[in-house]
């Protein structure tokens, strides 16, 4: 049986880590409808991971995904980089965005082959603010659980390890 060992990290490690391993991987399992079984889930390219740990996408404001964050703004993202054994699971609140300003800030080049250039009307920017967070470094044998760390550091509070979770993130 092989026991993998939890670690904690501090906020700020919390956000170069999944910085880290969500844009090495770069593409994940973006899933919606958390409610419902099976649960919605497609594969969507990172456009980038900020440096408050806020994960960034390009999407259709007509696709499915769209239509479901509107009604429920919970979403589920799956990272792997089998490469380097690393895997990452963030639970987060999607927010869309239409504004100029915030596609120009996000857009890439890649995004072409989906849109007609920036402009097109479609575009929309999808922000995922993480809740929860896991990562699996099954080399090293790590358990990592980043809890509810983005709302530690806008809080101030530390955060709650009530619920059975393998360690927390402080702040």
């Amino acid at each position: 049986i092989n026991i993998m060992s939890t670690q904690n990290l501090t906020h700020l490690e919390a956000v170069k880590k999944i910085k880290e391993l969500s844009e090495a991987a770069r593409i994940c399992m973006f899933c919606t409808e958390l409610e419902k079984v099976p649960v919605n889930s497609r594969p969507m390219t990172l456009q980038e991971t900020d440096e408050n740990g806020n994960l960034w996408f390009i999407s259709s404001d007509t696709s499915n995904k769209n239509f479901e964050i509107k009604e429920d703004r919970r979403v589920q993202l799956f990272f792997m980089n089998n490469g380097d054994s690393q895997y990452l699971s963030v639970y987060g609140t999607a927010s869309v965005y239409k504004d100029k300003t915030t596609i120009e800030d996000k857009w890439s080049a890649m995004a072409n082959a989906w849109f007609d250039g920036k402009d097109d009307p479609h575009v929309s920017i999808i922000r995922v603010e993480p809740k929860e967070t896991y990562y699996w470094d099954t080399k090293a044998g790590k358990l990592v659980s980043l809890l509810s760390f983005v709302a530690s550091a806008v809080t101030g509070n530390k955060t709650d390890n009530s619920d059975g979770i393998e360690g927390n993130a402080t702040v």
